[in-house]
């Protein structure tokens, strides 16, 4: 007798193997979705977005992030993501509404998407970017997320009842479940805000849930160009863009850098009137895609990119919905789960603005200006911090260098 497996039970194998591609895709849009859709929905309010508005921008970056994968994980072969910028969206949180309100912000968005794409075709573009001390980028986005994640904390003296198990919760799966602690965070706030509805007595109409595009023409004003375009294309770049290169380079694979820009970038100028921010490569979530979850045949592994756009193609129908039971939720509900979101990132911007022992001063310079919440000329404490930091660098790291040439002289 012979001692190979039954043809059914050899059929059977291969089916799971050809599966784990296919349940990391939907597992990578899942997570990228649930875990930072509040950070885009509270950036967008803050630049002047109505509810209608922020739905629609939700929905509109969901769907670019959905087409933009299925095109580059098609046409590469490779496990590349997109996700939509959430660092970016932290940004407008911090932000504020600009001169020429919502329009201006849109417009802004629109010139984000342009620079990306020329990030792709233009490699001057890409070196004056690759230029700026990453520290200081770090330091940026960690000044800014700071008031950002110490919402949840302030919201336990307002509404405790509300948002203690959504942070209890938080921990618990941090402890257990890392990667689901933010999508665990959020069910139990959703679950915790039903409930409010349901003793208030409050209905929710069913037009109100129903996914719509809404137009706004782009205005463009220099507060906003300087104040938002110029942040928002250095966060994504640096805090997403860079180390989603980096995150597929450790699995053994090549990102597209050109294709990944253009589609980016495309999609961030056609998302940008419906009120998108911007979309970009994945960083955390990418590792979904190109890792050991995603099957042991790594030539196999792009087929969990390219289930990732479907899978964000059909969350993209529950935008609506949960910006209406997000816009029903007692005041400090959706900034409590945005911070929660943003932990783990301000964590790892503090520790990379703050690697190097001998260059401290510029980032936490950046950091404490872009904390602050600086407004000069109507331009926002991001711009300013960046610029800061700067300007300390360029004047102490000269005298450091100097200082370390006398001590070898000696």
């Amino acid at each position: 007798m012979s001692n190979s497996p039954a043809p059914s039970a050899a059929k059977a194998a291969r089916a799971r193997i050809d599966s784990r591609p296919v349940v990391a895709g939907i597992v990578t849009a899942l997570v990228g979705f649930t875990s930072s859709f509040a950070v885009v929905l509270a950036g967008l309010r803050a630049v002047g977005a109505d509810p209608a508005q922020a739905a629609s921008g939700l929905l509109a970056v969901t769907l670019a992030v959905g087409l933009g994968v299925l095109l580059l994980a098609w046409r590469s072969r490779v496990p590349v993501t997109l996700a939509w910028s959430t660092p970016g969206a932290a940004l407008l949180a911090a932000s504020g509404t600009p001169d020429g309100g919502w329009p201006a912000a849109v417009g802004a968005f629109l010139v984000t998407g342009v620079l990306l794409a020329l990030t792709g075709l233009v490699p001057a573009l890409g070196r004056l970017m690759a230029a700026i001390p990453p520290s200081l980028a770090q330091a940026m986005l960690a000044g800014v997320l700071l008031q950002l994640c110490l919402a949840p904390f302030k919201a336990l003296g307002t509404v405790p009842l509300f948002v203690a198990p959504v942070i209890l919760c938080w921990l618990v799966m941090m402890k257990f479940a890392p990667r689901w602690a933010v999508p665990g965070a959020l069910l139990v706030a959703l679950l915790v805000i039903g409930v409010s509805l349901a003793a208030g007595g409050t209905t929710i109409g069913a037009e109100t849930l129903m996914p719509a595009l809404l137009w706004t023409t782009p205005a463009f004003t220099l507060q906003a160009l300087v104040g938002i375009a110029v942040p928002l294309f250095v966060v994504t770049m640096a805090s997403q863009n860079v180390p989603g290169v980096a995150v597929l380079r450790s699995f053994g694979y090549e990102t597209p850098w050109r294709p990944a820009m253009l589609v980016t970038g495309a999609g961030t100028i056609l998302g940008a009137p419906f009120g998108g921010h911007a979309i970009n490569l994945a960083a955390l979530s990418a590792a979904l895609a190109a890792g050991e979850e995603a099957g042991a045949d790594r030539s196999r592994r792009w087929i969990a990119g390219f289930v990732s756009g479907p899978a964000y193609l059909v969350l993209a129908a529950f935008s609506a919905a949960l910006v209406t039971v997000v816009g029903a939720a007692p005041a400090g509900m959706l900034g409590a789960v945005a911070g929660l979101a943003l932990l783990g990132t301000l964590a790892s911007s503090v520790s990379a603005a703050l690697t190097d022992p001998e260059d401290r001063i510029a980032p936490a310079v950046t950091f404490l200006m872009a904390a602050s919440g600086l407004a000069f000329a109507g331009i926002g404490s991001a711009f300013w911090a960046l610029l800061a930091g700067l300007a300390v660098r360029a004047l102490l790291v000269p005298r450091r260098q100097r200082r370390v040439g006398e001590r070898v002289g000696t």
